[in-house]
């Protein structure tokens, strides 16, 4: 079994612990955002997840609770309204749960050695399984900060995270990008690394020219849109996106507190005045009613793809600023922080168009609904993962957020939500045509 796989499946429990341990032990129990399971589900899916995978295939491995198999087998994404009704005694105590997780670690671990055992089952590819063990981890280690950034400030504790880098004013200006092709995905070959199934296969597409805003929209310029009445303006309002903004009485961005003579920013850990320079966290139907008030749009995938990684030779980028890997300098991911900092603080990581700021710092909504590329398949053990979200009810996100791993910033990861889901770390930059 490769050993630089299984040191990094330790590494993502020991981030995903770090998280749990954040939580106030009475407070494992909250639901602090309705449409999700409580907290506590988390703390046994995670280990439900490894184990329901690996644990057919790996011999001689039993099974030792499989009411707890079943019971952490699956999150849930509400649709038309729907919300979970379940009690806090409805799930087993802390201490039965964290039982299971010591048990499934032991199991596992014992079974993960450096050998890949000689009558492994099944065709996928231990690399491949360990790789989505890895990455569903990670992923909810992201959407578990959604979470816990919406419990109040005493039902949590508090972590340091890295210091905001000084950064020059932002510029609202826009970019032109040429028209020129777009190389969306990942080909499905020998090599090419790990993708999930919705990154394959390769698609090239033509873009025509258009104009891109050179960083993404802030708090500041957000602000300008909510003064002037833009929740009550019905002409930039899809009609399922009003429907929902006065059925929930939304009127400014969820990370933002009215507190009368001026604007809060709820932080992870503190309130704030509101940062005017940090991206604006909204949902899809809250930054494409920004647009529309603009007299812009959201960018397409393709478009999205074009300004981060097109050249003005034509030739394509393994990442905005070119093929070296992220490091520190490039952004704010990995865990590294967990609100934004300014839309400018890491100007020298343009794209070559110029775009900056385009991969960690907050994800992007697209105007693309979430569907398959040609040449899809699904995972054989995991048909769900993608093909249940081809329903034209999810939109794809690009790019990433402070709370991102490191392997997810890969130019043919997506992301995706529903348009009115306003917990996620995702801001937006505005296209128009020329």
């Amino acid at each position: 079994m490769n050993r630089m796989l299984l040191g990094r499946v330790t590494e993502a429990r020991k981030q995903t612990d770090k998280l749990f341990e954040l939580v106030r032990p009475d407070a494992l129990y909250r639901r602090p955002i309705p449409e999700r399971h409580r907290i506590i589900f988390y703390l046994g899916h995670l280990e439900a997840f490894d184990w329901n995978l690996l644990q057919p295939r790996i011999p001689n491995a039993k099974v030792f609770d499989p009411g707890l198999d079943r019971l952490f087998a699956f999150g849930i994404d509400p649709l038309n309204g729907g919300l979970p009704t379940d009690q806090p005694s409805d799930w087993p105590t802390i201490q039965q749960i964290e039982r299971y997780r010591d048990q499934v670690r032991a199991a596992l671990n014992a079974a993960l050695t450096d050998q890949i055992p000689k009558d492994w089952a099944g065709d996928e590819s231990p690399q491949v399984l360990l790789n989505v063990v890895i990455e569903h981890r990670l992923m909810h280690a992201e959407t578990l900060a959604y979470m816990l950034h919406q419990l109040p400030f005493e039902q949590k504790g508090s972590e340091s995270q890295a210091a905001i880098p000084s950064a020059a004013p932002a510029r609202a200006d826009t970019v032109a990008i040429p028209a020129g092709r777009a190389t969306l995905g990942t080909a499905r070959k020998d090599g090419c690394g790990f993708g999930w199934d919705n990154e394959f296969e390769t698609y090239s597409v033509n873009v025509p020219a258009f104009a891109v805003d050179r960083y993404k929209v802030t708090n500041g310029q957000y602000l300008q849109f909510v003064s002037a009445g833009g929740y009550q303006e019905r002409s930039v309002w899809s009609s399922s996106a009003w429907e929902w903004k006065e059925k929930h009485g939304v009127a400014h961005p969820l990370f933002w507190t009215n507190a009368g003579s001026r604007w809060l920013y709820r932080a992870m850990f503190e309130e704030l005045p509101l940062p005017l320079d940090w991206p604006v966290y909204v949902s899809h139907a809250e930054a494409s009613a920004y647009a529309a008030w603009a007299g812009k749009r959201l960018p397409t995938e393709p478009e999205w793809h074009r300004a981060a990684y097109g050249t003005p030779d034509g030739a394509e980028r393994d990442f905005p600023w070119g093929s070296d890997l992220p490091s520190p300098g490039s952004g704010y991911f990995d865990f590294m922080r967990w609100d934004p900092t300014s839309v400018s603080a890491f100007e020298t990581r343009r794209s070559a168009f110029g775009i900056v700021g385009l991969l960690a710092n907050g994800w992007e909504w697209t105007s693309s609904l979430f569907k398959p590329f040609s040449g899809f398949q699904p995972f054989a053990f995991y048909k769900g993962y993608s093909a249940d979200f081809f329903d034209d009810m999810h939109y794809v996100m690009k790019g990433g957020s402070p709370r991102t791993g490191q392997c997810m910033l890969r130019r043919s990861f997506r992301n995706w939500f529903q348009p009115h889901y306003p917990y996620v770390y995702a801001g937006f930059r505005c296209v128009e045509v020329i």
